[in-house]
């Protein structure tokens, strides 16, 4: 049986050695993170902070720091989740195999919350300064709440049925927002909220709002999931916990879970924004200050001995990799019941997620074809960026499956090798221009503004990939270093990007038919060419998030042919930080050094990290 409240699952991972609590005060402006983040690094344990400075709430941290205690903290459900997708998938499988399905009616069961009258968390109330000021990052706007679960109803058929929980940041304070009684409410596009705050502004009504924080694991990773429309996060966490979630309504307020350790309930203004952030993201920049809403603060619940959960994102990975695994372990098997054609997408992690989709698809368009190419499988890539949060995709790579059967779309080396051996830049790329893309991203031309390009690959090898640097290689005057990545791959230092050096001509057009630089199928511009160089990771990391494709992808020998652009050479990318991206997230030094010596022997960190 899952967790009933957050305070039991932390009683259970400090008995089973899978958390330690720390009793030295610590402070929740950038310490707690720095801590959390080098814990996570070495895979450590959860971290209870009893003594928090300005706060009386003590915070738990590296709750799902390791793909294994994710799984611990689930391991009651798991099994009975993956065969409610089984079912999804095939339904005929429980009659081919009742044994297996003997649990179901009562996970079907669980998936239907239920209204209790009085519950914990609403035991006492505070004050939003009263709340721990997490602050993560050194340029960061102010405190915000990490792991908020934001509950919301849809004003025109209200009720739990078609309510929306998701994890949209909150900014406690700082910038305009007028002490406790505003916070700022972050939710990019494509989020359920939107859908309700539309309704609310067209009916002229303020949209009422919970923020949970705490109370089971199972509402933090339900609030993440993307789920078939329809079908409410508060069912999902029902299944995953393995009990009905129980919702309390108090008098003008949406219901919130009996069992959460705290709740902010307000309204937001039809109309009304106000600037928020910056803040450290999940890319490994900071996003910036925009207009967001505001949530009008009218109450502030939490349950006695209230915990307060809290977590860190930056460059990947982070804690939030652990959710991203998770979600492909109990929805990968669907992906083709919502997506014919499709066997495996993965968003890469390394890249922060959506900048980078690889697929895999079938191309059975015309299998007596001599020679395959891409056909099915770019209608199968209009269909993913069609669909829900894989439309804010920059880049989509696919492959056809009949090339490579055993080809996995998690072998990222394996993978860009197959696709390079057989892309053909004259035909394979097709681009999309002013359009959207992730609110995060900020190597468009505006916020939530950019463009996407699909690569698509089909039929036999046409090269052999170069894995060394040719001896001779020469380049234009400005840049330097080359270094190969991976086999067919090269990086180069080039100068610093200023509107002067924006275009690349004089790199492109710097080099002959006969130059050794075009057997390489892949050219990448950089700002340093030994760090992109140095793993995958790192290559993955600049190269996805520098970059804009309808702005950023050249090549060697390009044409443009009945508004078809390729090139007839090698493609290059210009990955250089440019002038409107978003700052790199960088450690405070000072901090950096504090936490170092409470792992010193004798400090509560030493031997963990």
């Amino acid at each position: 049986m899952g967790y009933r409240s957050l305070a039991q699952c932390v009683r259970d991972l400090e008995q089973t050695g899978r958390l330690i609590a720390v009793d030295d005060e610590v402070d929740p402006h950038l310490e707690a993170a720095a801590i959390q983040r080098r814990v996570y690094q070495a895979g450590g344990p959860a971290i209870l902070f009893r003594r928090v400075k300005g706060t009386p709430f003590p915070m738990v941290g590296n709750l799902f720091g390791t793909i294994e205690r994710a799984r611990f903290l689930f391991r009651d459900t798991l099994d009975d989740v993956r065969r409610l997708v089984d079912l999804k998938v095939d339904p005929s499988v429980a009659a081919r195999r009742p044994w297996r399905y003997y649990r179901l009616p009562r996970t079907l069961w669980t998936l239907l919350p239920k209204v209790v009258r009085r519950g914990p968390i609403l035991d006492h109330q505070t004050t939003i300064d009263k709340l721990p000021a997490l602050t993560s990052w050194p340029l960061d706007g102010g405190p915000f709440i990490t792991l908020p679960l934001v509950y919301s109803e849809d004003p025109d058929r209200p009720g739990l049925a078609r309510s929306n929980l998701g994890m949209y940041r909150v900014q406690l304070s700082g910038n305009a927002y007028e002490t406790n009684r505003e916070v700022g409410l972050h939710y990019q596009i494509h989020r359920g909220i939107g859908v309700h705050h539309a309704a609310a502004i067209r009916r002229g009504e303020p949209l009422r709002v919970n923020v949970f924080v705490g109370g089971p694991p199972a509402l933090t990773l339900a609030a993440v999931m993307p789920l078939p429309e329809g079908m409410p996060e508060l069912a999902f966490a029902g299944a995953l916990g393995g009990r009905r979630v129980a919702m309390v309504a108090p008098e003008g307020c949406l219901p919130m879970p009996a069992e959460a350790d705290f709740v902010i309930a307000g309204t937001i203004d039809p109309h009304a924004r106000k600037p928020e952030g910056p803040f450290g993201d999940h890319l490994g920049y900071y996003s910036l200050a925009h207009d967001f809403p505001v949530l009008r603060v009218e109450r502030v619940y939490h349950r006695a001995g209230a915990i307060w959960p809290f977590t860190t994102v930056g460059r990947p990975p982070q804690e939030d990799t652990t959710f991203g695994e998770l979600i492909h372990d109990l929805t990968g098997p669907i992906i083709p019941t919502v997506l014919p054609g499709v066997h495996a997408i993965h968003a890469v992690d390394a890249a922060g997620v959506h900048p980078l989709l690889l697929a895999i698809a079938s191309e059975r368009y015309v299998p007596y074809a001599a020679v395959r190419r891409p056909q099915e499988i770019l209608t199968v890539a209009n269909a993913i960026l069609g669909q829900g949060q894989l439309s804010l995709a920059k880049y989509l790579l696919i492959v056809a499956r009949e090339d490579d059967p055993d080809l996995d779309v998690h072998d990222i080396p394996a993978f860009l090798q197959h696709l390079l051996e057989r892309i053909d830049w004259s035909a394979d790329l097709h681009f999309q221009t002013r359009t959207t893309i992730d609110t995060l991203d900020y190597s468009g031309h505006g916020l939530n503004q950019g463009s996407k390009v699909v690569m698509a690959a089909a039929g036999p090898k046409r090269r052999e990939l170069p894995r060394e640097l040719p001896s001779g290689l020469r380049l234009p005057d400005g840049f330097s270093e080359p270094r190969l990545v991976r086999p067919g791959v090269i990086a180069v230092s080039g100068p610093k990007y200023d509107e002067g050096t924006r275009r690349l001509d004089g790199f492109t057009g710097f080099f002959g038919p006969d130059d050794p630089i075009r057997r390489f199928p892949l050219i990448v511009i950089v700002d340093d060419s030994e760090f992109t160089a140095r793993s995958v990771s790192n290559f993955l990391w600049v190269v996805f998030t520098r970059s804009n494709p309808a702005a950023d992808v050249d090549g060697i020998d390009t044409f443009v042919h009945d508004k078809h652009w390729g090139c007839n050479g090698p493609l290059v990318i210009d990955a250089r930080i440019k002038p409107h991206h978003a700052p790199p997230l960088v450690d405070d030094p000072e901090i950096e050094a504090r936490v170092d010596r409470l792992a010193a022997p004798g400090g509560p960190f030493h031997g963990i990290y």
